[in-house]
């Protein structure tokens, strides 16, 4: 049988709603895990500097396809160990600045994949707390600066908190303890409200940063409908299991014997608003009408 290596971030456990869209979209091209392909799983357990490794592991096996997900770092690291082994990546960030492929179109060489456009979306993110709360102007922004692409996130957020007239604070975590230390300085920073960026780790604590916020009862914008389903008060951003079962479709796709450099990268095109009215109750918030409008959700 074939053999996918399939490398992360974090641990496929911590998120087992992605694996599951992921091996969806590979049984939608005529694949099943133990019946026709074998999968290889390799976490960096949030360690980036594990993932050289443990791609190298895969192409050692050697793996048919690799599918590098939870972000860039995950998508450089696979194709810096191959030319020949097809990749196919998950990724918030834009494929082409970061140089993963030299177009959307025709990606070129061996690697192809899906990008959420998510790190793009922050900014959007800020202005709608601007919107939602406009008295609260310094905004806590929880990143990991572990993650390579950190920089390029503050850049847009910068731009964005000074056309709406924010301040920002940086909020470093990568670990459980980093996240409750991050919290705890909010009244002494005397922070208003915080945006939680994209990132792997994060997205396998949601119900510790949901609950945290309701702790401190501070107001919070997250990137997936994940958190706003489980509590948060709001989120905006694309499909993310959508993505994965994308990726593993074009997995299965390449087993079929189509070629990455032929496959255009699939962007994000539906952006998804939901509102918890429960969370923002609880806040003593009153949601301005044309949030609700916008909404694609409202959670009551």
């Amino acid at each position: 049988m074939p053999v996918i290596g399939y490398l992360s971030y974090t641990s496929p456990s911590e998120r087992p709603t992605l694996l599951a869209a992921f091996l969806q979209g590979l049984e939608q091209a005529g694949y099943v895990d133990g019946r026709n392909v074998h999968i290889e799983y390799r976490s960096a357990d949030g360690h980036y500097e594990r993932l050289p490794s443990l791609v190298a592991e895969l192409v050692s096996l050697p793996a048919a396809v690799i599918a590098a997900t939870g972000g860039e770092a995950s998508g450089k690291a696979a194709k810096a160990a191959t030319s020949k082994i097809p990749i196919v990546f998950t990724m918030g960030s834009d494929p082409v600045k970061t140089g993963l492929v030299t177009s959307l179109n025709r990606p070129g060489a061996n690697v192809t994949g899906v990008s959420l456009i998510s790190y793009e979306l922050d900014a959007k993110r800020l202005q709608l707390l601007h919107e939602f709360i406009p008295t609260r102007t310094t905004i806590g922004i929880l990143v990991n600066t572990k993650n390579p692409s950190f920089e390029h996130i503050l850049v847009e957020l910068r731009v964005a908190a000074q056309e709406n007239g924010q301040k920002l604070m940086i909020l470093d975590a990568s670990t459980e303890a980093e996240i409750e230390s991050a919290f705890s300085s909010l009244e002494p920073q005397h922070i208003d409200a915080v945006l939680v960026t994209t990132n792997p780790f994060y997205e396998g604590r949601r119900e510790q940063l949901v609950k945290i916020a309701e702790r401190y009862s501070v107001p919070v914008v997250y990137p997936w409908r994940e958190y706003s389903t489980i509590g948060g008060l709001i989120s905006y951003g694309p499909k993310f299991t959508e993505s994965y079962r994308q990726a593993g479709l074009y997995v299965g796709r390449i087993l079929n014997g189509e070629k990455p450099s032929e496959l255009p990268v699939v962007q994000a095109t539906e952006i998804e608003l939901l509102v918890n009215l429960k969370t923002a109750k609880r806040l003593s918030i009153e949601v301005p009408t044309t949030i609700l409008l916008r909404a694609n959700e409202v959670i009551e």
